[in-house]
């Protein structure tokens, strides 16, 4: 059978295009034409063996599907989707000779090394169908040597070993791996991928058994997702949502990856492009408070563990972010061989934004183990050691200005929300304090939380335009501000409330409720430091939605809502932002915190909506 290796026509699938699958240690993107352009091994954080998401097919793919045309073009999946509850995404086409499905997995880790599987069904008819891997290494920019070994293909750079199982034949042609094959109803074709240290070559991984893998990877998530205790309206998607952060979170140690992606850019051309895979602990945090209120205690157990880790004896040391294993240093670097995301360039791996000042972290730290406490989970002398110390880190740090919730670059500054989130800090201090769980000085804590309050309403107060302002004395808003009366600093219907939710509407809203971080366009142009402008952040448009219920506009929230659900793509996926001018998702795709907000916005509207109504006597 012809192994002659045709290329696609220039690809531009956009983000909302892919899926994601994983195994809990890192991930793969699937475009709808059956591609993988993303792929790190054996971590999420670890070079891409597959990254022509930020390229082309030559950076590294691995594409089946039915076989190109004359013209060259791949065809899009003429339906997807995941089967039932599960992280396995199923693909099919729809050709004039018949249908064939595509089944893309990733076993969870027990004890094997990572691997990618895909499973080739015949529905109906004959299909030819064809695979074409194109391996490339460190960020797509080394081709690696193909050897065989005892006929098994491998792909060899460096460290890395990429071992390539078929149940069809595979020819090497151009750097390539290539099959070209026909299916026919009830036919299936197995194809294994297994990243494997090349110094152990001695000790080939095994051939995976794809119908026993598949087996055990929909347990693991049916297992999973029958631990949910939601049981509100909206379900399917905040199932969803919950599958998405579970297959962020790094099993082996507990953290939590922001996305899977880096650069996928913020604005399209622009230079917005940031590496979003490591442990972001605001972002950590908000995450696992989602996973406690929906019943996931396990999860919070790990991301303890890792936090007390991570953090080590001494707050004053604390970096708002880590790497999945805790290390400290990241380093920000250009990958000058990659053209980016839709030309969207740098494109960056690391993040100098680790060494940032963010006074809100603390807080979203105390909070999210305030939430362990209520929600059951035992309590532990080293993490009340390690509550503390952040406690007194505050206590000597909360009037500083420092750069904010959303690393800005552009000077640090007194913002509203880091003053507000360390008033969170040292409330919630109080109230554990009080519940005889911490011991402390219980009236020097609630003077300080007094005394924070008494000066963000002074100073971080707008009294001519009722409204908080960004950071004090200033004129401009931030979406964060929505976040004050679901924190508890004030309650929502205080006047400075709702002129607050009113302000931020009227000023970083699009018509149709897309909420902006903070205004980047016109006069506002670098106010972050940084050129361009960027797509409305997805997480903050499901801050009004909790704003909007809080407030008691619940017919507006739930409005809201439902047009977020429609900016999900096919698979029920959300990247970091949303353009509504071209209609199309931006930033790292998914987004723990889009996913996250997801969840959130449905539990409080249920929870809302559950103690309005009336009780009905026995």
């Amino acid at each position: 059978m012809s192994t002659s290796l045709t290329s696609p026509a220039t690809r531009r699938p956009r983000i909302e295009d892919y899926a994601l699958i994983g195994d809990m240690q890192t991930a793969a993107l699937v475009c709808r034409d059956g591609s993988v352009d993303w792929l790190c091994l054996p971590r999420f954080d670890s070079a891409a063996a597959l990254a022509s998401v930020l390229g082309s097919e030559e950076h590294g793919s691995w594409r089946i599907g039915p076989a190109l045309g004359t013209g060259g073009q791949a065809l899009y999946a003429d339906w997807r989707g995941y089967r039932g509850d599960s992280l396995i995404l199923e693909s099919q086409w729809v050709t004039p000779t018949g249908v064939v499905r595509v089944i893309d997995f990733m076993p969870p880790r027990d004890g094997h090394a990572p691997q990618l599987i895909r499973l080739v069904e015949g529905v109906s008819g004959e299909v030819e169908v064809e695979s074409v891997l194109r391996p490339r290494f460190g960020y797509g920019r080394h081709q690696p040597w193909i050897d065989r070994r005892d006929g098994r293909p491998v792909a060899i750079d460096g460290p890395d070993a990429l071992w390539f199982d078929s149940s069809v034949a595979v020819a090497e042609k151009e750097g390539a791996l290539v099959s070209r094959f026909s299916v026919t109803a009830g036919e299936r074709v197995t194809f294994a991928l297994t990243w494997h240290s090349s110094h152990s070559h001695l000790t080939a991984p095994e051939i995976p058994d794809g119908g026993v893998a598949l087996a055990a990877t929909g347990r693991f998530w049916r297992e999973w997702v029958s631990q949910c205790t939601y049981e509100g309206p909206y379900r399917e998607a905040v199932t969803r949502a919950l599958i998405t952060l579970k297959a962020m979170t790094y099993a082996p140690t507990g953290a939590i990856v922001a996305a899977v992606t880096t650069s996928l850019p913020e604005t399209i051309g622009g230079i917005r492009n940031w590496d979003y895979r490591y442990t972001w602990l605001r972002d950590a945090a908000v995450t696992l408070s989602a996973l406690l209120r929906t019943g996931y205690r396990q999860e919070a157990e790990g991301w303890r563990q890792w936090l007390q880790r991570a953090v080590a004896g001494n707050p004053d040391d604390l970096q708002i972010m880590y790497s999945i294993l805790g290390e400290r240093d990241l380093p920000e670097r250009e990958l000058p061989w990659l053209p980016g995301y839709e030309g969207s360039a740098p494109v960056r791996v690391g993040n100098d934004a680790a060494g940032q000042l963010q006074l809100d972290v603390p807080g979203e730290i105390i909070e999210t183990l305030y939430l362990a406490h209520v929600h059951g989970l035992a309590r532990c002398e080293r993490t009340a050691t390690l509550h503390l110390k952040l406690v007194d880190y505050l206590k000597r740090r909360w009037q500083l200005p420092d750069d904010g919730i959303w690393e800005v670059r552009g000077g640090r500054k007194q913002f509203v929300h880091s003053k507000v989130m360390t008033w969170v800090a040292v409330d919630r201090t109080v109230q554990l304090v009080e519940a005889g769980v911490l011991t402390a000085d219980l009236a020097e804590l609630v003077k300080l939380r007094d005394t924070i309050h008494a000066e963000v309403c002074e100073k971080g107060f707008d009294p001519s335009r009722n409204t908080f302002t960004r950071s004090y004395g200033s004129d401009e808003l931030d979406a964060a501000l929505l976040l004050i009366p679901r924190t508890g600093f004030l309650p929502p219907d205080d006047p400075r409330v709702l002129g607050t939710v009113a302000a931020v509407r009227r000023e970083l809203a699009t018509a149709d409720g897309l909420v902006h971080r903070y205004p980047t366009d016109g006069e506002h142009q670098g106010v972050d430091g940084l050129p361009g402008d960027e797509g409305s952040f997805l997480l903050c448009s499901y801050w009004l939605v909790d704003a909007l219920a809080l407030t008691g506009q619940m017919d507006e929230a739930r409005a809201l809502f439902e047009r977020l659900l429609t900016l999900r793509n096919d698979v029920g996926l959300l990247a970091e932002e949303y353009d509504a001018a071209s209609g199309r998702q931006l930033g790292n795709f998914p987004q723990a915190f889009s996913m996250l907000g997801l969840i959130e916005s449905a539990v409080l509207m249920y929870e809302l909506e559950q103690a309005a109504a009336p009780v009905i006597a026995a």
